[in-house]
């Protein structure tokens, strides 16, 4: 152990890779609980006239939302000593979940998704706290990027392997199987998590401290930042519900586009968008002052923004095929998706020297963001039964876009007439610990 602290204490190199592997093996793992059980179709089956599929998504992703909720006190609050025995405890009650999931018989099973979902939308606000706050926290969290993106489609491709060497074992009780499969890595790589030393006085210099908040830390951020953040709120809605409309019936959006589909195209696409994403997101390391590296930010969400909106223009015309619209219009949410979550509020603080911690900014978008989730699971399911699952997609990707531009081009105003008042004043309106500290 000893010569392993002085390896991440003393290479760089060595340190970098291991929070990568680290960020992305315990985020993987994370998805291995949540995300098989919608590779199922549950063909035949209803609840109070809904399909009992979507009656399955939405319980689950209501846990989540109401676990986005907690995170938002829970996270921004979370002391160092406590991650490791919270993330561990966390998992294994979704894990009992699943087994009742899969005990109970249908219709009264959806109850245990959402048990699954409650502990489990505080998984990412753990894992990114031991990466934030650094000089290369963009590139820290490239794991923690990649497994946002393709741990969904490869565990999907998994599900359809596990299902066919297992082909006794229901739809219901695969997500267990999935998750006891896949708890032994989880062990291993929260463990690399644990031992991973604290942010230098280098990285308190670059990048502001990043402490527990109390309640008066998050009122002085809202008085000073409130209308700012409400516009990034918003459009974070818009852009998590797309995402995890498009992640949760990706099958159903395949089936209607291209009947001959194979299961491959999931780890396919995905694994593509990936690699654009990540170069993208790593090269914002190189952009060493915040405020510009907080610009960039802003412009590359609004170009995935763009993508979104012509990918689907073009699909719709008939000049790409479903292939490259899966892939472009998933490359362009995670484009704006991504830097968001990694990039924009690490900036955001380290510019304005904020006292307090992008899980508190991530977790108040991801609440208000799966919310928007479950209203578009519903309103697709009572107002429009008459669409087929892709062109509902088409339809909100649109709306999307063309919201999302203009609250992005709000919030950029805003945040530079911020700015501007930091300057002439010489003073940052709130603060962390003295940048010399």
């Amino acid at each position: 152990m000893g010569m392993l602290k002085k390896l991440l204490a003393g290479s760089k190199v060595f340190f970098v890779i291991w929070c990568m592997i680290a960020a992305f093996g315990t985020y993987f793992c994370m998805y291995a609980f949540r995300k098989p059980f919608n590779a199922g179709v549950y063909e035949g089956l209803s609840l109070w006239g809904i399909n009992y599929k979507v009656v399955l998504i939405i319980a689950q992703v209501f846990g989540y939302m109401i676990s986005k909720f907690v995170g938002i006190k829970v996270i921004s609050e979370l002391k160092a000593a406590s991650r490791t025995q919270l993330i561990i405890g966390l998992i294994l009650f979704a894990e009992i979940a699943l087994l009742f999931f899969g005990w109970v018989p249908h219709p009264y099973n959806f109850v245990f998704l959402f048990m699954n979902g409650l502990p489990l939308g505080m998984i990412w606000g753990i894992v990114f706290s031991y990466l934030e706050g650094r000089k290369f926290t963009e590139i820290l969290a490239i794991g923690l990027s990649i497994s946002l993106i393709v741990s969904s489609g490869i565990l999907k491709t998994i599900y359809f392997d596990v299902h066919e060497w297992l082909p006794s074992v229901s739809e219901f009780w695969l997500p267990f199987v999935m998750g006891l499969l896949f708890l032994p890595l989880f062990f291993l790589f929260v463990w690399m998590l644990s031992v991973i030393p604290a942010p230098t006085k280098d990285d308190i210099i670059a990048r502001a401290p990043r402490l527990p908040m109390t309640d008066a830390d998050k009122k002085n951020v809202f008085r000073h930042y409130g209308w700012g953040l409400v516009a990034f709120i918003i459009l974070y809605t818009f852009l998590a519900t797309l995402r995890d409309f498009r992640d949760n019936f990706m099958v159903e959006i395949w089936n209607e586009v291209d009947p001959g589909w194979n299961k491959s195209v999931f780890t396919q696409t995905e694994a593509i968008t990936s690699i654009i994403v990540l170069a993208v997101i790593g090269s914002l390391s190189a952009i060493k002052n915040n405020f510009k590296g907080f610009w960039v930010v802003n412009g590359i969400i609004g170009i995935g923004f763009l993508l979104t909106a012509i990918a689907t223009l073009l699909f719709q015309k008939h000049l790409i095929s479903p292939f490259w619209w899966m892939l472009l219009l998933g490359t362009g949410l995670f484009l704006a998706y991504m830097p968001m979550q990694i990039a924009l509020f690490e900036r955001l603080i380290a510019h304005f020297r904020i006292k307090a911690n992008a899980g508190f900014f991530v977790y108040l978008c991801d609440s208000i963001g799966y919310l928007g989730s479950v209203v578009l699971l519903l309103y697709k399911e009572f107002f429009m039964k008459e669409l087929n699952w892709s062109l509902v997609l088409m339809k909100f990707t649109y709306l999307q876009a063309v919201i999302s531009i203009v609250l992005l081009a709000i919030a950029c105003i805003f945040f530079y007439k911020a700015a501007v008042r930091v300057k002439k004043r010489g003073t940052l309106p709130v603060t962390a610990e003295s940048p010399a500290a």
